[in-house]
């Protein structure tokens, strides 16, 4: 976890060195909103740092879980760019055509995986019977909320698969975004927590005990929009600097998957 931590500013720091600036594709400076989903914080830092000093323009990102983010959209918030972390509520902007269709891309893939407080840390073989509820015991299970953060909506249909919902829904403690579910476990408030393997890479307080296996939920797709009401012109740059080989070094260190 620390190590790719390190890889990250390494790579950001080289990068950042030898990088002019200079306004993208001749643009004059400007600033660029993104509303991004909590979990994609640590990676898309790290890029916009670089982005920002090759291109002269300002990244403002305000992190949260994808659902606030949409309905903040759908309720006029200035947004030029929108990453969700699942294609519900990437579909629930187009449906109301407040994203612009032609820019749309599947950008990242990601895991669930079971975390666990460092120091207490021992692997849970994840598979159809498995009792979490008993691993939990008094405890709580952190977790995004169930009915609307994608991870927690990821998480609750890999427990349905497995047979292990129905016992330990009444321990869930729902969050209001996965990095909020992932300190609830770092700080020991929660036994067990299911977020993604890229927030668990991102905390040196946890542990990953075990990994859901792909086929036990829909899978994990974060996709890309200009948002239709986006003031910026340079959001289309700063989209095609999202699908570079430059940005996909910082989001694979971090543990997503690159989706072509």
């Amino acid at each position: 976890m620390k190590t790719r931590r390190l890889i990250l500013k390494l790579i950001a720091a080289m990068a950042l060195a030898v990088l002019p600036v200079l306004p993208a594709q001749g643009l004059a400076a400007e600033k660029i909103t993104v509303f991004a989903a909590a979990s994609m914080r640590t990676a898309l830092d790290a890029a916009n740092a670089v982005y920002a000093k090759k291109s002269g323009h300002e990244v403002t990102v305000s992190y949260a879980a994808s659902s606030a983010l949409a309905k903040q959209i759908e309720a006029g918030a200035p947004a030029d760019v929108f990453i969700s972390a699942d294609l519900d509520w990437m579909d629930y902007l187009a449906k109301k055509n407040l994203i612009k269709p032609d820019s749309r891309k599947n950008l990242l893939g990601n895991r669930i995986v079971l975390v666990a407080p460092k120091d207490k840390a021992k692997p849970v073989n994840i598979k159809a019977g498995f009792d979490l509820s008993a691993l939990v015991g008094d405890g709580k299970l952190a977790m995004g909320a169930v009915n609307s953060v994608p991870a927690g909506k990821y998480g609750k249909a890999a427990l349905e698969k497995l047979g292990a919902w129905t016992a330990v829904a009444p321990k869930v403690a729902g969050a209001e975004n996965v990095r909020a579910a992932l300190l609830l476990v770092s700080r020991g408030e929660a036994p067990y927590g299911i977020v993604y393997q890229t927030d668990a890479a991102a905390d040196p307080g946890v542990s990953v005990v075990g990994t859901f296996p792909p086929d036990s939920h829909p899978a994990i797709i974060y996709p890309v929009a200009q948002v239709a009401g986006a003031k910026s012109t340079a959001a289309s740059d700063y989209l095609k600097f999202l699908s570079s080989d430059e940005a996909s070094g910082f989001f694979t260190a971090q543990g997503f998957t690159i989706l072509k």
